[in-house]
């Protein structure tokens, strides 16, 4: 029997030309590293809707998906025994409502360009920093 891909989101909130990064609490292995906030489509749910889902339970704010950034990298699974395999998915929102608070992170970061490479991302975070960092620069052209 085939397993099915897990799929993960990831969130772009983008606010004044800065990108929102979370710092991992957990699990260990991956503790004080960088993310784009996320986690896994549930059951039944879109992934539009998990993002919306994940922002509001870690973030405490409320998203709209705007659009899918590029294609989708591979997640190395979490922990030992998950052998189903995963990607990643990051989606631009626009932050409707609400301050982001850390509510499962270690701590939360707005970056600017200049700043995405300097901090320890997750190894499935990387390829979208191509991706997000024009979507950083002064005047850059919003997408609906």
């Amino acid at each position: 029997m085939e397993q099915q891909t897990l799929i993960v989101v990831g969130a772009a909130v983008i606010r004044d030309g800065r990108v929102l990064a979370a710092q991992r609490a957990g699990p260990e292995a991956l503790r004080g590293r960088w993310e784009f906030p996320g986690g896994k489509v549930d059951p039944g749910e879109t992934p539009a809707q998990a993002v919306v889902r994940e922002c509001r339970e870690e973030l405490g704010a409320d998203v709209r998906p705007l659009h899918q950034l590029g294609t989708e990298a591979p997640f190395p699974a979490p922990g030992r025994g998950h052998t189903r395999p995963a990607v990643l998915r990051l989606w631009r929102v626009e932050l409707l409502s609400g301050e982001p608070q850390a509510l499962e992170h270690l701590s939360l970061r707005w970056i600017a360009a200049a700043g995405l490479r300097t901090l320890d991302w997750l190894p499935a975070d990387v390829p979208f920093l191509d991706l997000v960092e024009p979507l950083l620069s002064p005047g850059a052209v919003t997408r609906p």
